[in-house]
């Protein structure tokens, strides 16, 4: 399907649970026209928050009941007369669909057809969470977006390049080939993303870096990158795997799950509840998933706070030394997300006991949330590179339809 003539317009979509985040971007030079949520959707008092050419800004009341209408109340703050587009264009030339996970199929955005959509459905069992909304996000754009082209960007498709000594789990080949059981990772199109930032910001070829990239927020992943592919990534089969999340609990000893059940009649569901959403830095702060509330906290002489960071901090520190040893040379560690790019702190724990790997931190550079935070006799660059997912879900869609 043709795109319309320049300025080229695209809506980036990430449905979740009970919110839409968006995007409209004029792809000429990527400038966001309009960002912003519907939150709430199906709950009481849903809203409609958003930005228009990074200047206005409001929050209005909105009566949605499901997706479709939260979609609806998208298009129609699309169509304001602030952001019409020029004569003779659409308000939308295409749209891009951020899709958490696409197993092994997908390993590049790909044009939403049929197919693409059953592949989405037969990975439901593998997301419940997330891909059941992001296929009704799709579904409820194709009914009012019905003549652009629409493209699923997937959280997994980055780590498909990971080999399979690093994504094979111990267990019977015939039961993982059957549920299609392996590690799969996420946070791909950030981590994705940050590379393709360092090796711009550092004026190297991708094929001559590699990196560890962490991705740091209320999910955390850390990236193996070599060469400008992943190798290897903490989160596994599903997000529950790697490092301490905000009420996720990363990794546990498996045995554990089996004592719960036994010892305190806890269901599957129950596990599955304790471990996804009442774990994490919630339970060992025991009273929020927050970092920042928890550092001032543990600054306070809260022993429980305290802890929460140094368990945070030393898994990260652990998955990094653990990666660098398989990359075998680190050009540079890359922090990113809502902890990584704006918590010092943490990122000053983090590398506190990594100079056996040659890293270095300045504490001033650091403090000031500067690019590169390491010392000029660090042998290993420590860079500071906020995430944009939406904007390489954008470019990601508009590559794939000019080279359909």
């Amino acid at each position: 399907m043709p795109m319309a003539d320049s300025p080229k317009r695209v809506l980036v979509i990430n449905a979740g649970s009970s919110s839409i985040k968006f995007c409209l971007y004029d792809m000429e030079n990527e400038f966001p026209l309009t960002r912003g949520i519907v939150e709430r959707i199906g709950l009481d008092d849903p809203r409609l928050s958003y930005t228009i050419k990074d200047a206005t800004s409001a929050t209005e009341p909105v009566a949605v009941k499901d997706h479709r209408d939260a979609l609806r109340v998208i298009a129609q703050h699309i169509d304001r007369p602030e952001l019409s587009p020029p004569a003779g264009h659409r308000a939308v030339d295409a749209v891009g669909h951020r899709v958490v996970h696409g197993g092994e199929k997908f390993s590049q955005p790909v044009l939403i057809d049929e197919d693409v959509k059953r592949a989405i459905r037969e990975y439901f069992p593998l997301a419940p969470l997330h891909n059941p909304v992001n296929y009704r996000g799709i579904e409820a754009c194709q009914e009012l977006f019905p003549d652009v082209p629409h493209a699923a960007v997937f959280d997994t498709a980055f780590h498909q390049t990971i080999p399979p000594e690093a994504y094979t789990y111990a267990m019977p080949v015939e039961l993982c080939e059957r549920h299609r059981i392996r590690k799969y990772g996420f946070h791909g199109t950030s981590h994705r993303y940050v590379t393709l930032e360092a090796a711009r910001i550092l004026k190297t070829s991708l094929d001559q870096l590699n990196l560890i990239t962490c991705h740091l927020g209320n999910g955390c992943s850390i990236t193996a990158v070599r060469s400008g592919k992943s190798v290897d990534t903490s989160i596994g089969f599903t997000p529950l795997e790697g490092l301490v999340m905000g009420t996720r609990s990363g990794d546990i000893d498996p045995a554990i799950v089996l004592f719960l059940m036994r010892h305190e009649k806890m269901t599957v569901d129950d596990v599955d509840e304790l471990l996804n959403k009442k774990s994490g830095l919630l339970a060992l702060s025991g009273s929020t998933n927050d970092m920042r509330d928890i550092l001032e906290a543990a600054s306070s002489g809260d022993t429980r706070a305290a802890l929460a960071v140094e368990v945070f901090v030393h898994r990260a520190r652990k998955y990094v030394g653990a990666f660098a040893a398989g990359l075998g040379r680190l050009d540079a560690l890359i922090f990113t997300a809502g902890i990584g790019e704006n918590s010092s702190p943490i990122r000053e724990a983090v590398c506190a006991e990594l100079e056996i790997l040659g890293i270095q931190l300045d504490s001033e550079r650091n403090q000031a949330n500067e690019t590169f935070v390491n010392t000029d006799s660090s042998s290993v660059k420590v860079m500071v590179i906020p995430t944009d997912e939406e904007v390489m879900i954008a470019r990601d869609t508009l590559s794939v339809i000019e080279n359909s």
